[in-house]
């Protein structure tokens, strides 16, 4: 889990058992908050899923430009239309941070998944 009870940042890279949207039951995978501290003090944590860059893409996929920052091992992308909401406490290690050039973007996917009017 986070240490020490830590809230996790907006942007960073973590390992959590990410939900299947599929069945019940759930997978440790790379995922990137993409919540504020707004909701966090509420405590809860929006997440996207990491997978590998090789799946086949989907819409709102964004690859992974600069992985080093992130501390995953292989080319990765964020699926942005997996969107899921977890405690601080499901969160099992932080790894990284998304480069700041990438955020905007990742943002712009979810939005355009978002209801509008």
């Amino acid at each position: 889990m986070v240490t020490s009870n830590a809230t996790p940042n907006s942007w960073d890279v973590i390992i959590v058992p990410f939900p299947y949207s599929e069945r019940l039951a759930e997978k440790r995978r790379p995922a990137l908050v993409v919540s504020g501290d707004k909701l966090h003090q509420d405590g809860f944590v929006w997440i996207v899923m990491i997978t590998g860059a090789g799946k086949p893409p989907r819409n709102g996929d964004l690859i992974i430009g600069d992985l080093a920052s992130t501390g995953l091992p292989g080319a990765s992308m964020v699926r942005t239309s997996k969107l899921a909401t977890v405690e601080p406490d499901r969160i099992l290690r932080r790894t990284g941070n998304l480069a700041s050039g990438e955020r905007a973007n990742v943002s712009k996917a979810i939005q355009d998944f978002l209801a509008a009017g």
